[in-house]
C-alpha cells in the first residue's frame, strides 16, 4: 500500500499560488473586483430600495462595470496598475453620483482602499523577513 504525506501534495500549488500572488497588486485588484460587483449588484436592488440611478440609467450601469474590469486588469496585468488605479478611484468616486450612493457606500469603501492598495503596491521587492532588536548594552 503507498501512502503519500498528506503535506507534500498540496504545497506545489499553494507556492506557486503564493508567487503569482506575489507578482502583483492582489489584494487592491481583488477589493477593486468586489466593489465594482457590489456596486454592480446594488443597480438590480428592487426599485423601493433603489436611491439614485442617475444619467438615465447609462451611467449607473457603466462605471461599476469599467470598476469591475479594472480591477481584473489589476489583477492579470500588474504592469499598468498606476493607471488601472487612477482610473479606478474616479470611478469609484463616480460610483457615488451615478449608483445608489456608490453602492451604498460599501462599494465606494471597497474601491477607495483598493485601488489606494494597488496605487501603493511596489514590484520586485524583497520578502521581508521579522527582524529582532537587539537592545546594544549601554
Amino acid at each position: 500500500m503507498l501512502r503519500v504525506a498528506a503535506s507534500t501534495v498540496p504545497q506545489a500549488p499553494r507556492r506557486s499560488f503564493r508567487q503569482w500572488r506575489g507578482a502583483r497588486p492582489f489584494w487592491g485588484g481583488l477589493l477593486v473586483t468586489l466593489a465594482g460587483a457590489e456596486i454592480l449588484v446594488t443597480e438590480k436592488a428592487p426599485l423601493p430600495v433603489l436611491m439614485h440611478i442617475g444619467l438615465q440609467g447609462v451611467a449607473g450601469y457603466l462605471v461599476p462595470t469599467v470598476l469591475l474590469l479594472c480591477g481584473l486588469l489589476l489583477l492579470f496585468s500588474p504592469a499598468q496598475r498606476l493607471f488601472y488605479s487612477i482610473l479606478a478611484v474616479l470611478l469609484t468616486l463616480a460610483s457615488w453620483l451615478t449608483s445608489n450612493l456608490g453602492g451604498f457606500l460599501v462599494g465606494l469603501l471597497l474601491g477607495l482602499v483598493g485601488s489606494s492598495l494597488a496605487f501603493g503596491w511596489l514590484p520586485d521587492q524583497p520578502a521581508r523577513r521579522r527582524r529582532l532588536r537587539r537592545r546594544l548594552p549601554d
